[in-house]
């Protein structure tokens, strides 16, 4: 056996899944998905098949052209990464029917009850599957490596609505034949509907989404929708308002990189539990409502998750020890859309915090060097564990050291070809450095390209941000130390990344009247961007202003994003008084159901590590 991925048991020897085929019954009373899965393989197969799973309860799996049941094991116990191994029987077959049902518990999907959403009357769910969570929505070949397309029919309640990761076919009563294998569901009840939709481009299964609810839409775009929930009135207005560019960042991102080759981008605002910013779906991407500032700045998390589109959709990491291909391009991607779109001072404002960011990290991991690197080994790691800024800044800093040194010009005919020679593929950090030898020869003796992917910390040739607005903000954080707060007419102009920038450049404690002070002037604990409010929070936390508390908790349990829960947490937990220990033991008591499951683990795990 040979393992292709740290996090998979699929095994380099068998055929990787080409297509899966799937029937879901969304039972929201239980919060259980009734389901079939129809896997098509690359080719016939005799032998055992290893398929990943978790906490998925089996029904059978069948030969389709017989419906003979296929013998097949469970391992015992499962691994507390990969889950569980379901290993297949196979004589000569290229297709298998898993009948299944998924588990309230499911780490994928988190189910919201009508009170937690905006409606207070309607259900809501959706799905994460970053990084090797899939698997528990459908048993699958759960790595980057295997790139499938597939199909889909959701029988929802009929006063839902669904979208998906995938070109919407119709949406139509429900057919009894289609639900011939799933037992005990009332698949043609008369409050049910069914939404069929096809992915016709093969994707990685970490790309696999969808939601369902009582959704509505605003058109911004040609190409661009933006969903939320329909009750939300105001939250469609304003993410309608804040991505109203979005057309012009796409015209962008073609000039860049090439066609845009999944014809939709669509966006879809999800309820405040979401635990990442933004995730880059193809044709419907998932965003968190903390980035509707009201400035246009969160329009760059929409850059960023466009910039997906050429690389980490288009061109995947094989698995996630080789992360960076997928976040460094794609945020010098981001960086260049927003360098045209909103000026090269904001872009600039962005890679300052990026690189205050990536020294954070080098902190974060200093008695873990491996987390450091580009290219590291993550055998027995849970992903979700080591997620940082490493691959995104150090990533970023990688390539933009390449264009530094070739020359924009050379760099952006190297990057479309890059992206047209590995369109639809997963690729290794290996693969890319030999295109990129091959492709500017004597790139190796410019570039120590070893160091950069598998050294630790920060190269020495990296790029610290030089603008006049950076400089001037870097210094106004030095004056702090010596009691002097910027004036009123120095931050005049400030938006949230002019202040995330300061917050994030102050020591990491101060006088606990300093902090008031500067509160007090420019009230940022009450800030609508969350980047800012929690950046403020944190320092609060740090410096001892236990008068902050309360509006710590009112943040904890108001958002799911992970970026402001790990924050906010670890702060709390490595406070030296018990009183905030304490705090963060109850609020993340009261609050852990509202979270989504990727997100309680990473709590749970800060929790366990300092208190």
């Amino acid at each position: 056996m040979a393992p292709i991925d740290p996090h998979s048991f699929t095994d380099s020897s068998h055929p990787l899944t080409t297509h899966i085929s799937l029937s879901l019954y969304l039972d929201f009373n239980t919060s259980i998905i009734h389901a079939s899965a129809l896997l098509t393989l690359s080719s016939p197969f005799s032998g055992n098949l290893s398929l990943d799973s978790r906490s998925i309860s089996l029904t059978s799996i069948l030969d389709p052209q017989t419906l003979t049941p296929l013998p097949h094991s469970l391992s015992p116990i499962p691994d507390p990464i990969k889950g569980t191994e379901i290993v297949v029987s196979l004589s000569g077959q290229s297709r298998l029917l898993v009948i299944y049902s998924t588990s309230p518990s499911a780490s994928a999907l988190q189910w919201l009850s009508p009170p937690q959403t905006f409606s207070k009357t309607h259900p809501y769910v959706y799905t994460q599957c970053q990084v090797v969570h899939a698997r528990s929505i459908f048993p699958c070949q759960d790595t980057p490596a295997a790139r499938i397309r597939y199909d889909a029919v959701l029988n929802i309640p009929s006063s839902l609505s669904a979208v998906m990761s995938a070109r919407h076919v119709r949406r139509r009563l429900p057919v009894p034949e289609e639900a011939k294998h799933l037992l005990d569901v009332s698949w043609c009840a008369e409050d049910r509907v069914v939404e069929e939709f096809v992915m016709e481009q093969p994707i990685p299964s970490y790309l696999f989404a969808f939601a369902v609810g009582e959704l509505g839409f605003r058109e911004v775009g040609p190409r661009t929708r933006v969903y939320a929930e329909s009750a939300a009135g105001e939250v469609l207005d304003a993410a309608a308002l804040e991505f109203a560019g979005t057309e012009e960042m796409i015209k962008q991102g073609e000039m860049l990189f090439g066609d845009y080759e999944w014809e939709r981008f669509d966006l879809l605002v999800l309820p405040p539990s979401f635990p990442y910013g933004g995730m880059e779906n193809p044709r419907m991407v998932f965003l968190t409502p903390t980035v509707i500032k009201g400035d246009a700045t969160g329009a760059q998390v929409v850059a960023h998750e466009l910039a997906h589109s050429w690389t980490g959709n288009l061109i995947t990491n094989i698995n996630n020890e080789h992360f960076w291909l997928n976040e460094g391009f794609t945020t010098y991607a981001e960086r260049r859309i927003v360098e045209v779109v909103q000026g090269a001072d904001r872009a600039t404002l962005n890679i300052g915090i990026g690189w205050r960011g990536l020294n954070d990290e080098m902190e974060r991991f200093k008695d873990n060097l491996e987390c450091t690197k580009l290219k590291n080994n993550q055998e027995g790691v849970d992903p979700d564990d080591v997620y940082s800024q490493v691959p995104y800044e150090k990533g970023f800093q990688f390539v933009l050291r390449i264009e530094r040194q070739v020359g924009r010009t050379v760099f952006d005919e190297f990057l479309k070809k890059y992206i047209a020679t590995f369109k639809f593929k997963s690729i290794d950090t290996d693969t890319f450095l030999d295109f990129l030898k091959a492709n500017i020869p004597g790139i190796e003796k410019e570039i120590n390209l070893q160091m950069w992917t598998e050294g630790v910390g920060i190269p020495e040739d990296a790029y610290e941000p030089v603008s006049t607005i950076y400089t001037k903000i870097i210094s106004l954080a030095e004056d702090f130390k010596q009691g002097k707060m910027p004036s009123e007419d120095e931050a005049a102009e400030w938006n949230g990344q002019e202040w995330e920038l300061y917050l994030e450049n102050l020591p990491k404690s101060c006088e606990a009247s300093q902090v008031v002070a500067l509160d007090k002037r420019y009230r940022l604990s009450e800030s609508k961007d969350y980047e800012v409010k929690v950046s403020f929070l944190k320092l609060a936390i740090s410096s001892k202003c236990k008068e902050y508390h309360g509006e710590v908790e009112k943040t904890l349990k108001s958002v799911g994003r992970m970026l402001y829960l790990r924050a906010l947490y670890t702060a709390l937990a490595q406070a030296g008084d018990t009183e905030e220990k304490q705090l963060a033991k109850q609020v993340f008591a009261e609050a852990r159901e509202t979270y989504h499951p990727i997100a309680q683990g990473v709590v749970e795990s800060i929790l366990s590590k300092y208190i």
